[in-house]
């Protein structure tokens, strides 16, 4: 069994509370996108999903890019195409967090937040991302509301009017 010295397990903790918050904000830059792609599905007729995935994949968690193998091509490599994933917009806000945190709030795990400003360099983004995906998500039913109710009068279907 391998041991870990105290200090190693509280890295590893916040090495893993650091992963955790680059993965809750990845989500919610991918629930963002999403809403965004959708709308844009709805309002462009001519809307090509391919144009914008490289945006919506830097939203989420990164883009990847190509890479030559990492192993020469004689040899045996396990793992012949290795594509790194550069971060995406999570990091602009995780780094800095983990900065701070390290500066200021560097208590055990952290995983307490005694220092709401600390706390907020994760909030503020994550509420961002959230109001705006609240205020695609009204227009989205407006848009679908309206061609709904176009589609009914022109079929002459006085019920929903």
């Amino acid at each position: 069994a391998v041991r870990l010295s105290p200090r190693q397990a509280v890295a590893g903790c916040r090495l893993a509370q650091a992963l955790t918050q680059y993965c809750v904000g990845a989500n919610y830059g991918w629930l963002l996108a999403e809403g965004l792609f959708l709308h844009k599905l709805l309002v462009l007729a001519a809307f090509s999903g391919e144009r914008c995935l490289p945006a919506f994949l830097l939203l989420g968690w990164g883009e990847p890019v190509p890479v030559s193998p990492p192993c020469p091509p004689v040899s045996s490599c396990p793992l012949p195409n290795l594509v790194p994933v550069p971060p995406g917009a999570p990091v602009l806000f995780v780094v800095p967090w983990v900065v701070v945190r390290y500066l200021y709030e560097n208590e055990g795990c952290w995983e307490r937040n005694e220092k709401a400003a600390v706390w907020w360099i994760i909030r503020c983004p994550i509420l961002m991302a959230v109001a705006v995906n609240f205020v695609v998500f009204v227009r989205i039913v407006r848009i679908l509301v309206a061609k709904v109710r176009a589609h009914q009068v022109s079929r002459g279907d006085t019920r929903v009017r």
